[in-house]
């Protein structure tokens, strides 16, 4: 096994290269910065000896290490969540976790102090006697996915430093704007060479995930009408007021903070904006595609009640929304490939790893592949509470997931 800290100083290195993508840019990739890392890694793999190919103009980077037939592939994308800062990330090592609150950022009093506890994320108490890999509580930390980036690399590492042990030939690909439903935008599949794949893009060990969300992500934009107050009655139309009429119409219990396993939900992202007007972006989500259907039209419904309720005052329609599908859950497709849940399944248990078959609330690069002919379901990477200030990842986890590429890699 290639050491621990190989592995380790791998993922310190990736995280501090800021590759934070953006949904509003029509671009790929969506901010140039990712750049910065698909460079790294193609230089890494070329150092290697590893035939590798760098795309330039959009961002994704493919390697190949030949073996037996059939290949086998991986997957991972370098981008960072929008959600928070990617920016100046500065990952360390709580050694010898011993339970209780982590102190991320210290200040001079309890209340500006940033800390994570279990008492809000208690899958810390699991970690008791691991190494916890966290942030100084500013920015998230980009294991999502850059354990998984790590790992991939570490299976190339693994193999060119043991010639003597077979394995099928591996192909992978680093890709970009996986946090805005755009990794796969321009995924060159012949280049990629593999026929059947895994996302390394899961959280805790032993996730195992096949089913996910169908996704689409909305705009809203209100136009009101600014006047002075004191002499707005009947004149004025609050943009901002609108928006939260809208979401009104919405069901409080379908929010993500109410929902679990295969509920689905809206989620207002972001609202910014005032009087004169105001934007607010949702996500849809749902793993019921008549389900996933239905929410979009209730969304269309509201914003129609919404312009019905305001077109005397306005003269024109007060509100638009767009409505863009993201990617669709993988489950059908995935029916005629459940070898590669068995597979993975075998090869779990044999390292002492408990399987978690789950849906995946949330969505992979690899419900897209699959679509385009790639079954490619999901594996842990060892990282928790992504797209916050409070993420984390287990040194354990990581080195077992990254062993158990190893051994899927395997003859």
């Amino acid at each position: 096994m290639i050491t621990n800290q190989n592995l380790i100083d791998r993922l310190f290195r990736y995280a501090a290269i800021d590759t934070q993508s953006d949904e509003e840019s029509v671009t790929q990739p969506s901010t140039d910065k990712q750049h910065d890392l698909a460079r790294l890694l193609y230089r890494e793999l070329c150092d290697m000896g590893i035939e590798a190919y760098y795309d330039t103009e959009h961002c994704y980077v493919y390697a190949t290490l030949p073996g037996e037939e059939p290949a086998i592939g991986f997957v991972a994308h370098m981008d960072t969540s929008p959600a928070a800062s990617g920016c100046n990330v500065n990952p360390r090592i709580v050694h010898n976790y011993q339970g209780g609150n982590i102190v991320l950022r210290e200040a001079d009093s309890e209340t500006d102090a940033i800390v994570l506890r279990p008492a809000d994320f208690p899958n810390l108490h699991k970690h008791v006697g691991e190494d916890l890999i966290v942030t100084d509580g500013t920015t998230l930390l980009g294991s999502d996915d850059k354990s998984g980036v790590a790992e991939i690399m570490n299976l190339f590492e693994y193999y060119i430093a043991h010639p003597e042990r077979k394995h099928r030939t591996i192909c992978a690909a680093f890709t970009p704007d996986e946090e805005i439903g755009r990794g796969t935008e321009n995924f060159d599949t012949a280049r990629f060479g593999a026929k059947e794949a895994y996302t390394v893009d899961g959280g805790g060990l032993g996730e195992l995930e096949y089913e996910c969300f169908n996704a689409a992500s909305v705009k809203i934009v209100i136009a009101g009408r600014s006047v002075h107050p004191g002499s707005a009655k009947n004149t004025m139309l609050n943009a901002a007021l609108i928006g939260m009429e809208f979401n009104a119409l919405l069901p409080v219990s379908e929010r993500p903070e109410h929902t679990e396993g295969y509920e689905g939900f809206y989620y207002l992202v972001d609202i910014v904006g005032g009087t004169d007007n105001a934007v607010l972006k949702y996500i849809i989500r749902d793993h019921d595609s008549e389900k996933f259907a239905a929410r979009k039209k209730y969304m269309e419904a509201a914003a129609a009640l919404i312009n019905e309720r305001y077109r005397a005052a306005a003269g024109h329609d007060v509100l638009s929304i767009v409505i863009r599908d993201q990617y669709y859950n993988m489950a059908i497709p995935m029916a005629d490939h459940m070898e590669l849940i068995t597979r993975a399944k075998e090869a779990m248990l044999s390292l002492g790893i408990n399987p978690i078959v789950s849906p995946i609330r949330g969505g992979t690069d690899g419900a897209a592949l699959t679509y385009m002919g790639i079954p490619c379901p999901n594996l842990c990477t060892g990282g928790y509470n992504f797209h916050g200030r409070f993420e984390y990842a287990s040194v354990q986890e990581l080195e077992k997931c990254a062993e158990l590429l190893i051994l899927l890699a395997a003859v």
